[in-house]
């Protein structure tokens, strides 16, 4: 019995900091993971957000619904300010939500492709909405301040 209780505790001590090494954004999906299978969760836009939320996510999610599979090196080169390590976190985290598929081709050296899954191609309308909200956006400062130009 006090094996049990010791096996036990010490499970829990090796769960306890599994979750402090897991990154915030890890947390937070593994806390929502978990109010939803405890039937404690409520907020859906927090739901969608966890999963969408990261600087890369929202552009890489619109290359991959717009353009198509990529190999990393091509996302790589789209965007040329992303380390290696925050790329592979990005999606990563994607394809354990279910968003995008990552397939490695046997071969030398290997070859992986992202895409988006069917549950990912859900969120491009929502991507899509982003983008033109963002373009209007931009342009409408880009007026605002040529407004502001002229007036000086």
């Amino acid at each position: 019995m006090k094996d049990a209780l010791f096996g036990t505790e010490v499970t829990k001590r090796l769960l306890s900091i599994r979750k402090e090494v897991i990154s915030m954004s890890d947390k937070l999906r593994e806390e929502i993971k978990e109010r939803i299978l405890n039937n404690d969760y409520h907020c859906e836009k927090e739901l969608t957000l966890s999963i969408i939320s990261g600087k890369w996510k929202v552009v890489i999610l619109w290359h991959l619904g717009v353009e198509g599979p990529h190999r990393f090196s091509e996302l790589q080169r789209l965007f040329p300010k992303i380390s290696h390590k925050i790329l592979t976190n990005q999606l990563r985290e994607l394809a354990e939500d279910g968003i995008v598929h990552r397939e490695v081709f046997p071969e030398v050296p290997p070859k992986v492709e992202y895409s988006m899954t069917e549950l990912g191609m859900t969120l491009l309308p929502i991507v899509e909405m982003m983008y033109e909200w963002g373009k209007k956006r931009i342009d409408q400062i880009k007026q605002e301040n040529n407004c502001f130009e002229y007036e000086k």
